[in-house]
């Protein structure tokens, strides 16, 4: 059962009115709310805008997750090259196709998107680092010849959302036990995490690999040594 009409109307009313009286990092507030039927079932789409860069994030909400607690949450940050374009060299799109596929079949959770392009760097910096890549270092090691630390993002716009839909705790869609610890900084209960374990392909097995050895990322990469080589489903299209 999706969110009703009437919390709906509450949810847009309070966004409509939301002013910041907390010293937050940042600050979000609903914009529009609307059904989205998709192929990993049925959601609802809310829009955020942030009241601090003008912009803007969303929420793919399935089932009622308003002033519910334990609820299954994936926070995906965006990746133009593998969300849209279906890149090997990550392996964003597979977690969010599975994280979707997973909570549309869960009785209620919803999908934070944030535009966090190249773990917070941005896009044009993010194929600076892939240069780099190309010519030797890893993704650790260019982020940082480029001056910047191996993961820039920050996740209170995540916390703020979540307030927003008055959701009380969380069960994290994650590997990422930063990720973990930077939503408890900002405030947020979470009372579980679930693991988002999709197979490497040719490409993207060493870059997962320094995920795992030199950001802590819980990978069980051993598990799909079978699949190596193996492209997703997609990809041979």
């Amino acid at each position: 059962m999706a969110i009703p009409r009437s919390t709906v109307d509450q949810i847009l009313k309070e966004g409509e009115d939301h002013q910041c009286t907390e010293p937050y990092e940042t600050c979000v507030r609903i914009r529009a709310m609307a059904d989205l039927p998709t192929r990993f079932g049925e959601y609802q789409v809310v829009a955020f805008t942030s009241c601090t860069d003008s912009k803007e994030h969303a929420a793919f909400v399935h089932g009622d997750v308003f002033d519910r607690a334990e609820v299954p949450v994936r926070l995906h940050s965006e990746c133009l090259t593998g969300d849209a374009i279906g890149s090997l060299r990550c392996d964003c799109r597979d977690q969010l196709i599975e994280s979707l596929g997973r909570i549309g079949r869960m009785e209620r959770g919803l999908v934070l998107y944030l535009r966090q392009e190249g773990r917070g760097i941005g896009f044009v910096n993010k194929i600076r680092a892939y240069q780099l890549q190309d010519a030797g270092f890893d993704t650790v090691q260019a982020n940082e010849v480029l001056g910047f630390r191996p993961d820039e993002r920050d996740y209170g716009v995540a916390a703020h959302m979540l307030r927003a839909l008055h959701v009380r705790s969380i069960q994290i869609l994650t590997n990422n036990p930063a990720k973990v610890a930077d939503l408890e900084r900002h405030g947020v209960s979470i009372i579980g995490r679930i693991p988002v374990a999709v197979p490497p392909n040719e490409v993207n097995r060493e870059y997962l690999e320094t995920k795992q050895r030199k950001m802590g990322h819980l990978l069980d990469l051993e598990q799909f040594d079978d699949l190596v080589g193996y492209p997703p489903a997609e990809a041979t299209k």
